[in-house]
């Protein structure tokens, strides 16, 4: 225990030693710059200039176009071209299932297996569409139920909001 708390004094001894640190001219010997140093000094001092180094570096990289050349970012403008050409290959696609179903009944009827009095390009177009049956739009009873309790509510805030109003007004 004795060499171990000797230990400790040692090293918090040299830790605050005072050195000092002396550049000479090695021709003249001349002293040119000379320091007073410790050894805690220079821990910190490399310490902090390392936190500076890294804050500054990752400032520069977070707010600049260089982080456009580190894997896995990409240009607000790439992002934004991105985005418009999937919605024009999504509109190109539609269309293009248009076509082919136009396409397909002009065949029928050159082919001779459609009605004549039955074609229509509009109704061809709109049977390529997708179809919602009515009875899927209709209102559940429980929603039915639910839109009359909420206008329930809204009345009777309303009719609370006017009594208040009028109150005020007698007040006055």
């Amino acid at each position: 225990m004795f060499k171990k708390k000797l230990k400790q004094l040692k090293i918090k001894e040299n830790l605050f030693n005072k050195r000092r640190l002396i550049i000479l001219n090695e021709d003249t010997f001349e002293e040119t710059f000379s320091f007073k140093l410790t050894l805690m000094n220079v821990f910190i001092f490399a310490t902090l200039g390392a936190i500076i180094i890294t804050f500054v570096t990752t400032f520069i990289i977070a707010f600049t176009p260089l982080r456009e050349f580190i894997p896995g970012y990409s240009s607000t403008k790439l992002k934004k071209d991105a985005t418009e050409l999937a919605l024009k290959s999504d509109s190109l696609t539609i269309a293009l299932k248009k076509n082919e179903a136009y396409i397909l009944s002009i065949k029928k009827v050159l082919t001779g297996k459609l009605d004549y009095a039955k074609f229509n390009k509009d109704s061809i177009i709109a049977a390529a569409e997708i179809e919602i049956e009515p009875e899927k739009l209709k209102a559940s009873d429980e929603e039915l139920e639910l839109r009359n309790q909420i206008y329930q509510e809204e009345k009777n805030i309303q009719l609370n909001e006017a009594s208040k109003v009028k109150a005020r007004k007698i007040k006055k």
